[in-house]
C-alpha cells in the first residue's frame, strides 16, 4: 500500500484523535503520568501512525496507550478491546499457514494482516502485561507471536483469560476460528 492510499482526511483524522483522546482519558489507569497533548503532537507529526491506528480502530481494537519507553521517547499502543478485535478474527497464522490449506482457506492471516496495518502481534510477554491492566479475551482468543521452533513444527501459540488466570496454548498454525484473532502493538 503507498502512501496516497493510507491518507485520509483531516475531518477523519480529528475524528479519530477525538476517540483516541476520550478512551485515554476514560483509562488513566494504562497510562499514568501521561499527558494528552504531548501525545496528540507526536500522533499529528507522523501521519502513517494516525492510519495505523485508524486502521487498529475500524477492526475493533479500541488501541490506546500503555506505555511509554523513555529510552526512544516512543508511546506504545495495543489493542484494548474486551474480546479479541471482531475485523481481525478468523485467521491462520501466517502465509505459510494459509497457503498449506487445500480447502476451506480464511481470507487472510493473522501476520500477513498485521503487516499490511503496519502494526505488530502482540507477543506473550506483552499479552500478559495487557492483562495485568484489565481482563481481556474472557470469551475469545488471540494468536501470539509465536517462537521459530514452535512455528517450524507446524505450531503457533494464543492466548486467552479464564478462571482469572492467563493461558498460552497451541493449535496447528493453519487453523483459525471465528472466536481467535491477535491484538496488535504500534510505537509512535
Amino acid at each position: 500500500m503507498n502512501e496516497n492510499e493510507k491518507a485520509f482526511s483531516t475531518g477523519q483524522r480529528e475524528e479519530l484523535l477525538s476517540v483516541l483522546q476520550t478512551r485515554f482519558e476514560k483509562n488513566m489507569g494504562r497510562h499514568q503520568g501521561l499527558v494528552w497533548s504531548k501525545i496528540r503532537a507526536t500522533l499529528e507529526s507522523r501521519p502513517e501512525k494516525l492510519w495505523s491506528l485508524s486502521e487498529m480502530a475500524r477492526t475493533g481494537g479500541e488501541p490506546d496507550i500503555v506505555g511509554h519507553d523513555e529510552e526512544t521517547g516512543d508511546y506504545i499502543f495495543y489493542d484494548c478491546s474486551k474480546e479479541s478485535p471482531a475485523g481481525r478474527r478468523s485467521l491462520c497464522y501466517d502465509r505459510q499457514a494459509l497457503e498449506s490449506r487445500k480447502e476451506h482457506r480464511p481470507e487472510n492471516s493473522a501476520l500477513d494482516l498485521a503487516a499490511a496495518m503496519g502494526i505488530e502481534i502482540l507477543t506473550e510477554e506483552q499479552y500478559r502485561e495487557l492483562q495485568k491492566l484489565g481482563s481481556y479475551d474472557l470469551k475469545t482468543s488471540s494468536w501470539v507471536k509465536t517462537p521459530q521452533a514452535i512455528r517450524e513444527l507446524g505450531g503457533a501459540l494464543f492466548c486467552d483469560r479464564r478462571y482469572n488466570a492467563v493461558f498460552v496454548y497451541h493449535n496447528g498454525a493453519e487453523s483459525y476460528y471465528a472466536s481467535r484473532g491477535f491484538r496488535g502493538s504500534l510505537r509512535v
